[in-house]
């Protein structure tokens, strides 16, 4: 089992920043890719990006050139660092893991509102 959570959402002016941090504990030597994603009121829940064990990257469209993943393996954590917000990044952000066995795990989110 894989524990995760996450930490750092707030409100922010658009065009500000935040740094969303995903702690994993549990079984975490069979993590193989962790990210996140996001829900918006009334919309599903997309993937916004997710980083390998061995680094490799992958994002949304709408996101990338703004948002970048990092994992930090030594500290069993993942961040999101968000500039350039916009109110449509409005949502809540949810961490998740993939094990090796393909079995995926989410954290409880974190609210983060993009307003004036």
């Amino acid at each position: 089992q894989v524990q995760l959570v996450e930490s750092g959402g707030e409100l922010v002016q658009p065009g500000g920043s935040l740094r969303l941090s995903c702690a994993a504990s549990g079984t975490i030597f069979s993590i193989n890719l962790m990210g996140w994603a996001r829900q918006a009121p009334g919309r599903q829940r997309e993937l916004v990006a997710a980083i390998t064990s061995g680094t490799s990257t992958n994002y949304t469209d709408s996101v990338k050139g703004r948002f970048t993943i990092v994992r930090d393996n030594a500290k069993n954590t993942v961040y999101l660092q968000m500039n350039s917000l916009k109110p449509e990044d409005t949502a809540v952000y949810y961490c998740f893991a993939v094990d090796l066995s393909h079995a995926r795990y989410w954290g409880r989110g974190t609210q983060v509102t993009v307003s004036s």
